[in-house]
């Protein structure tokens, strides 16, 4: 008979390399699910090592049984997420949870009280998730899309897993999908006729990002990110401490010809970001770089060849966002990143998102370029 299932903090650096460790037993047979770096997983979880505990905090639990850790949790309070408006997801008295891996559903049901429980005492009256951790980072369960791996910085989780959430009481509250995208075939004429007229205004310059650059053409493209998303459900602006966090990340895969900034009249207006699927050179590591993973990673970077690009971050400022252009200058990155793909990185597919379900312009972009949807994440909510 099994024995009782006890939940208790993580407080060392052990507890956190158990935490870590967990999803590499619960999905050991599953082909879709890619083991995250472990360095970059353990980063995520210590506040010396993540910006983004500079204006938050977070408690991790596991969950054992008769001498296993059969389960884990994140509950987690953003304050800068405390200070949005209610009506785009956040405000006032509003925690989260993430980071949740359980063998059984009584293990989970265990471990989401005590994630409640924790916030109740810091003071939270109502909690969306899943979250992991920052909704920059893994936000919502994957509810469709399990029959392939996910992209870059995209979730991945196991079925069984949506019952057990709803059976808790949650409530869905917010969709995001990922769609996905043939970039061998040419888009279609009616593309390609928007696109051939915004080559001949003189006003639009697409142009790619200088790498030798990079804080100069990173500032940039957040000045056109808080604008573009201020209003979007979830909005949480970035810090100082994230953004050099996430250049560190991300800087190795950024690519010239990836990402395009479009300028009308000589002002920066829009962007858009690409990013070679590191996913597929990471897999076969098994979340560790030694010790041979590093080198094998290193040679992958200094020339990717994938069948995957992801655009994680596209964004037109507020200004144009109802306007013609907004779309036209859309296509127009779109359409130039597709080419540099396919040419330069071997990519016949793209995915982008994640998208708001109620995001009815990127949605429509996405449909005009015929894409489809291939994932689609849920954000649920409680009253505590």
């Amino acid at each position: 008979m099994a024995g009782t299932i006890t939940i208790r903090k993580v407080e060392t650096t052990r507890d956190r390399k158990t935490f870590i460790d967990l999803p590499f037993r619960l999905y050991a047979d599953d082909p879709h699910w890619v083991p995250p770096l472990k360095s970059e997983a353990l980063g995520l979880i210590t506040p010396e090592k993540n910006g983004w505990f500079s204006h938050a905090k977070a408690q991790l639990f596991l969950a054992e049984q008769d001498g296993r850790v059969v389960g884990r949790i994140s509950a987690h309070i953003d304050t800068l997420a405390l200070t949005m408006p209610p009506e785009q997801g956040f405000g006032p008295g509003v925690g989260q949870w993430g980071l949740m891996e359980a063998e059984r559903e009584d293990v989970f049901q265990a471990l989401f009280a005590a994630a409640e429980a924790w916030l109740r005492d810091q003071g939270m009256k109502r909690v969306l998730g899943p979250i992991s951790m920052s909704v920059w980072e893994e936000p919502g369960l994957l509810i469709e899309g399990y029959d392939h791996a996910p992209t870059i910085m995209m979730g991945h989780a196991k079925p069984q897993y949506r019952g057990w959430i709803e059976r808790a009481g949650n409530l869905p509250v917010k969709q995001l999908m990922t769609y996905e995208v043939d970039i061998t075939r040419e888009f279609p004429p009616i593309v390609q006729r928007i696109i051939k007229s915004g080559e001949k205004n003189g006003r639009i310059v697409i142009r790619n990002v200088d790498k030798s650059k990079f804080d100069t053409e990173a500032a940039i493209i957040l000045g056109i990110l808080n604008d573009a998303w201020s209003d979007n459900w979830g909005f949480v602006p970035l810090t100082p401490p994230e953004i050099k966090d996430v250049g560190v990340k991300l800087k190795p895969i950024v690519f010239n010809d990836l990402i395009r900034i479009a300028e009308v009249d000589g002002k920066p207006v829009a962007f858009m970001i690409t990013l070679p699927d590191m996913n597929e050179a990471i897999k076969p590591l098994n979340g560790n770089l030694l010790p041979f993973g590093w080198a094998k990673l290193l040679l992958w970077l200094r020339k990717p060849r994938v069948r995957t690009v992801r655009v994680p971050l596209m964004g037109v400022v507020k200004e144009l966002q109802s306007s013609r252009m907004a779309s036209q200058l859309a296509f127009m990155m779109i359409e130039y990143i597709r080419r540099a793909s396919l040419a330069n990185y071997g990519a016949t597919r793209a995915e982008i998102g994640w998208i708001l379900d109620d995001n009815q312009g990127m949605r429509s972009i996405a449909e005009t370029i015929e894409s489809r949807m291939n994932k689609k994440y849920q954000v649920y909510e409680k009253a505590l």
